[in-house]
């Protein structure tokens, strides 16, 4: 069964900085677990069925004026009577607008949260809400990794306890690159086709060095060399060198492996002493960036190939 992750409504007023009409409520109790939000147009004239009481609950200008010419005051306490019977998370007027003096009440009485934001338009405010709710309510898996921050592209360096995963990053680092997680990082699936991984905060901007001890990048390097989070882009699986193992050494057709249902391409880089593992990342991040922009340079060789030996064939006969 799937772990369902949730916020309190107080980390969503304190993301958002809103006010509080209900300040009796203890925020710190309601959860939220659903990254959506609702307008509740039809259930202001009365109809629930189908409402999905788990998401916020918005108003902007349409249903604040709804509400102050369509009903008389007795029928508009019976309506949010029956919202708040629901027990929503939380409902939220947009764009300043201040919340009836009945709406407060009725939230108080039922242990809903009356808030308000001060966002210049409603769309402005629920994209914001629901980009971060994604985040914070999405899937998440923690691996025995490092993560960086290579040229834009996120590459997540995964391999054996000691074949030199920090020491690559450490590297990377002193290159111009930022560490993004050492050791373990904590990756959320957002989307279907994004992953964003950050560091837990005991560990953020620590590497461990075997036979050094623990090191501060932040403090040693500057805080342009550190990140808070990043997209995963790519994987670079390091192994020890195998003689027998059949490696890749075109790359026309790419690898992927699955964290979280989603596919990231995947290289298997093999180790032995002499390989700068450092700059074999670099190249990947660059190589990889360069086939998301229509480049492919395994496919470009191979077409010199086969156009020089399309013409020496022309010339044969």
């Amino acid at each position: 069964m799937e772990e369902e992750y949730s916020v309190t409504v107080t980390d969503l007023i304190n993301k958002m900085n809103l006010v509080n009409h209900t300040p009796d409520i203890d925020t710190d109790k309601i959860l939220i677990k659903d990254p959506n939000m609702n307008r509740p147009a039809v259930q202001l004239a009365g109809f629930f069925d189908h409402f999905d009481s788990a998401r916020i609950q918005i108003c902007g200008n349409v249903e604040y004026a709804y509400i102050a010419n369509m009903h008389s005051r007795e029928e508009n306490i019976e309506i949010f009577n029956k919202l708040f019977e629901y027990k929503i998370p939380c409902l939220i007027f947009c764009r300043n607008l201040q919340p009836y003096d009945f709406i407060i009440e009725a939230g108080n009485r039922y242990g809903i949260p009356i808030l308000t934001d001060t966002l210049e338009t409603t769309s402005e405010f629920v994209h914001e809400v629901v980009k971060w709710l994604h985040v914070e309510l999405a899937p998440r898996i923690s691996i025995h990794a490092v993560l960086v921050d290579v040229y834009g592209e996120g590459v997540l360096i995964t391999g054996d306890s000691g074949i030199g995963k920090s020491e690559a990053a450490l590297e990377l680092i002193k290159r111009g690159h930022r560490l993004v997680s050492d050791d373990v990082v904590e990756i959320k699936k957002v989307s279907e086709d994004t992953l964003v991984g950050t560091a837990p905060e005991r560990t953020r901007h620590f590497i461990e060095l075997r036979g050094i001890g623990i090191v501060d990048v932040k403090s040693m390097f500057g805080v342009e060399c550190v990140k808070q989070t990043q997209s995963i882009d790519l994987v670079i699986e390091l192994a020890e060198w195998d003689k027998e193992a059949n490696y890749d050494r075109l790359g026309l057709e790419d690898q992927y492996t699955e964290i979280l249902g989603n596919k990231v391409v995947c290289h298997s880089i093999p180790i032995r002493p002499g390989r700068n593992v450092a700059i074999i990342v670099e190249t990947a991040a660059v190589n990889h960036r360069q086939k998301k922009m229509g480049y492919n340079a395994a496919q470009e060789l191979y077409n010199r190939v086969t156009r020089s030996m399309a013409a020496s064939l022309n010339n044969d006969n």
